[in-house]
């Protein structure tokens, strides 16, 4: 179990949002060149792409399955096979984005500043990640891993930490003009606990979920949805709420 275009698309309104609320906080006036790191299957490139309509647009990401989902999406978009710990741009944008995929990625306090000294003066970095390792679907997904048959395998695993607005600010804060950070939590209407479940299994699941066999799999989450139905119940309609807390970073250079 990998990434996969067509899981993280089960979700892609609710996934989508984010990105626009960010951009819409980035002027769109003076962008020649824009690049989205971590594009997944392009619905961020997308918004991009018509935030910025007359800028030359590219993204990258490490999936090859999420880049074919992206360029049958948009074929007049550049997208490249990546590394964004290594990227270094071709040509100097006035906008970097980053949605949703920093998080997978260490050492922030060098990566951030690498990125807006990328920009070309004036340019603007922009930045979500999730801010939910606390929330109960991460918690319970290390409760499973360290509880289950699996735990000499995945019972240490552990996504890279997150950090707060403060520390955001303190990295960032003598590298840019102008700094706006904030937090909002949205409140995901999902059908049922099942569907929390495959929410979660193209992203947050994946590391404990990859290194086991199909069996193992099937057996983990199956646990995992237990667990989940009692921390997610259900509204008086029966669907349920899935709050994900989310970090915004808009940063000019």
């Amino acid at each position: 179990m990998g990434w996969s275009a067509q899981q993280y698309s089960l979700f892609e309104r609710q996934r989508t949002r984010p990105v626009c609320d960010l951009l819409a906080a980035v002027p769109s006036d003076g962008i020649e060149c824009a690049v989205d790191l971590g594009c997944g299957p392009g619905n961020s490139t997308e918004v991009l792409h018509r935030h910025v309509p007359g800028a030359q647009v590219s993204a990258i990401d490490s999936s090859e399955d999420m880049l074919r989902a992206a360029r049958q999406r948009l074929p007049q978009v550049s997208f490249q096979l990546a590394d964004i710990q290594h990227w270094q741009a071709d040509a100097v944008p006035q906008l970097i984005l980053a949605n949703a995929s920093l998080q997978w990625l260490p050492d922030h306090a060098q990566l951030y500043p690498k990125l807006l000294a990328q920009l070309a003066p004036g340019g603007w970095l922009a930045i979500q990640t999730p801010d939910n390792l606390q929330e109960p679907a991460h918690r319970l997904a290390r409760e499973v891993a360290a509880n289950g048959p699996w735990s000499a395998c995945i019972g240490e695993v552990r996504h890279n930490p997150r950090y707060n607005a403060q520390t955001y600010y303190d990295i960032l804060s003598s590298h840019a003009g102008e700094l706006d950070i904030w937090r909002t939590t949205y409140f995901h209407v999902l059908d049922n606990a099942a569907a929390i479940v495959e929410w979660f299994k193209s992203t947050a699941l994946l590391p404990f979920l990859q290194p086991l066999d199909a069996e193992q799999q099937a057996a983990f989450l199956a646990n995992y949805q237990k667990l989940v139905a009692d921390a997610y119940p259900p509204q008086a309609d029966g669907r349920v709420l899935l709050p994900f807390p989310r970090l915004f970073i808009v940063a000019r250079r």
